[in-house]
């Protein structure tokens, strides 16, 4: 077995039947490549079984369980135990990859045989979405001095020519050998969004030597529609669980210090914010992605005020 493909899913039966239909539709052989999906305690978990029903009878060399919401970090550990393959690829049940994703990553893997190699593919919002400013503003994180910006994906950088790091340790579309993992390699006190591949990521890179290369043809389009609501609870979750990570990394200083918290609140207190947004219709726009990055202070610092 070449890859075994491992997608955790909550509460997303409707996406997750694309997911897997366009797994379905991969050059890979099917008797190259598994699928392993975990119902992590979704709201939906009728419709989910459904759909993972469905694909039983289908091509794909499909197994999936059912576990209580645990989060993704335990729901991958546990596919792991499972997994036949020489190569894993953690996918995101709201990615549709093209026909040659796996192609494209056992490739690589091919070509750099080592142990430590891991596999980045690119993410990119899937065609059929109406791409917002905000959903622009997310998938760039250089939009602000060259540096900061949104919190998804930072592909841009790579682009530029920058080296990836644990920092693009994006376990929505990244493969690595089954042997370097291990048996348990995502910390499972991360029960909570945010931090948990961050952190697996680091550990690698630190302690074992982790090389991340970039693949742009492993391409897996995020079926996502993303607003300025949804920031708010995702950056809250990240600010709860930033405590849990700077506990077992303080050298990387994910919660921010007292100076830098101060500058966060002068950045995305109401005040600030109504002036932002006020200059930026008068400038047409312009301080759009700085009243993104503002809101998204106030969120992260909401969140890390609750713990």
């Amino acid at each position: 077995m070449k890859i075994s493909a491992i997608i955790p899913t909550h509460n997303r039966s409707d996406i997750l039947g694309m997911c897997l239909e366009a797994l379905e539709k991969q050059t890979l052989k099917r008797d190259e490549f598994e699928v392993i999906v975990v119902n992590d305690g979704s709201n939906d978990t009728q419709k989910t079984e459904h759909i993972l029903k469905k694909f039983e009878s289908s091509q794909l060399n499909l197994q999936w369980f059912t576990q209580p919401n645990a989060g993704q970090g335990i729901a991958r550990n546990k596919a792991l135990k499972k997994a036949k393959g020489k190569i894993v690829i953690f996918l995101n049940d709201d990615i549709i990859g093209i026909p040659t994703l796996l192609e494209e990553h056992w490739k690589i893997h091919t070509k750099n045989p080592q142990d430590n190699v891991a596999v980045l593919g690119f993410i990119d919002w899937h065609p059929d979405l109406e791409v917002n400013e905000f959903m622009q503003w997310m998938v760039n994180g250089s939009s602000i001095f060259g540096k900061f910006g949104g919190h998804q994906f930072a592909f841009e950088k790579l682009k530029r020519g920058e080296k990836p790091n644990y920092n693009f340790f994006y376990t929505s579309n990244l493969s690595l050998k089954r042997k370097f993992l291990g048996e348990k390699p995502f910390d499972e006190n991360f029960s909570k969004y945010g931090w948990e591949d961050i952190d697996l990521g680091y550990r690698l890179e630190k302690e074992r030597g982790l090389k991340i290369i970039y693949n742009d043809h492993a391409i897996g389009h995020h079926y996502h529609p993303m607003d300025e609501e949804s920031l708010g609870r995702r950056m809250e979750m990240i600010g709860k669980s930033a405590h849990l990570i700077d506990k077992k990394h303080p050298e990387l200083h994910k919660v921010p210090s007292l100076s830098k918290k101060l500058i966060f609140h002068l950045l995305s207190n109401p005040l600030s914010l109504f002036l932002i947004q006020t200059l930026n219709r008068l400038t047409q726009k312009k301080l759009q992605a700085l009243y993104y990055y503002a809101l998204s202070k106030k969120h992260f610092l909401k969140g890390i005020n609750q713990v």
